[in-house]
């Protein structure tokens, strides 16, 4: 057993509490993030497991974290986490990526790892004095590193969660950025009314689909065109399918402009479905 294995001393922990046997499955994989440890969804939820705060508590240790959370589904139409706080007080957290500070409630709002690359590569391609608006802001995770690496204009984020926008507010006041940044709240087809037809570039990042934001998107993108960034879920192995239906039904908002396409994969999302950022060139 390595005493420097997060896992093995977890199995050591427990087996002690358990006299000599740990009584089921132990997870091979967690979140680690500041001093924050997120557990599986379902990890130690048997009755067996006898779960209380000392057990957390030697949990927690042997992860070197001292807040303890245990993953849920993200659920409803404000994207709510379903992350459990088992230990600790509070579930503020704040964290760096890519130059760019973040602060959000765990249990309340989500935040996906996996999508690093993407946040970087959408920062990186936003040209100086572009108007941006980001239809489903969130806590910031694609407009706050805009923001912060490109010299766009101006960013109208758009965001109906209160809990994102408290702390996509925070994060243009830790990063300095509020002068180039219009928040929106509520639901982004109501919101961009007054928007039409000013945006070099529109951000659509909304799983498992971004369609109820496309009407939207071609609304407020220039009359002259610009660029759409749309996630969803594609077949595995087919991104065709997918690309030719999200073409489709852009080109019937606006008829008479050309469109290219081009296809990223992120990340598996589900058995047999993958997460796929569309960039769309409109002409």
């Amino acid at each position: 057993m390595n005493k420097w294995d997060p896992h093995d001393r977890l199995e050591e922990a427990l087996s002690a509490r358990f006299g000599g046997s740990v009584p089921g499955k132990i997870p091979r994989k967690w979140e680690r993030f500041s001093d924050v440890a997120i557990l599986p969804e379902g990890s130690f939820s048997e009755d067996f497991w006898v779960a209380d705060e000392s057990l957390w508590e030697e949990i927690a240790k042997a992860l070197g974290a001292k807040r303890l959370g245990r993953a849920g589904e993200v659920s409803g139409e404000y994207r709510e986490s379903g992350i459990e706080l088992l230990l600790g007080d509070n579930d503020w957290v704040e964290r760096t990526e890519n130059g760019t500070f973040y602060g959000y409630h765990f249990t309340r709002t989500m935040w996906s790892r996996g999508n690093v690359n993407i946040r970087r590569s959408i920062a990186e391609s936003v040209g100086p004095g572009e108007v941006v608006c980001d239809l489903y802001a969130g806590i910031g995770y694609y407009c706050l590193p805009i923001l912060v690496h490109s010299e766009a204009q101006m960013v109208h984020a758009c965001e109906i969660n209160p809990e994102s926008v408290s702390s996509l507010e925070w994060g243009l006041r830790a990063n300095g950025v509020g002068d180039r940044c219009m928040i929106h709240e509520g639901d982004n087809r109501a919101s961009t009314v007054d928007l039409n037809g000013v945006a070099d570039r529109v951000l659509l990042g909304l799983l498992p689909s971004s369609e109820d934001g496309f009407e939207p998107a071609m609304r407020v993108l220039k009359d002259s065109g610009g660029v759409l960034h749309v996630h969803g879920l594609a077949p595995a192995g087919d991104y065709g399918s997918w690309l030719e239906s999200v073409e489709g039904k852009l080109s019937a908002l606006r008829p008479n402009a050309s469109l290219a396409s081009r296809v990223e994969r992120i990340k598996s999302y589900a058995p047999h479905w993958e997460h796929c950022v569309l960039e769309v060139i409109v002409a």
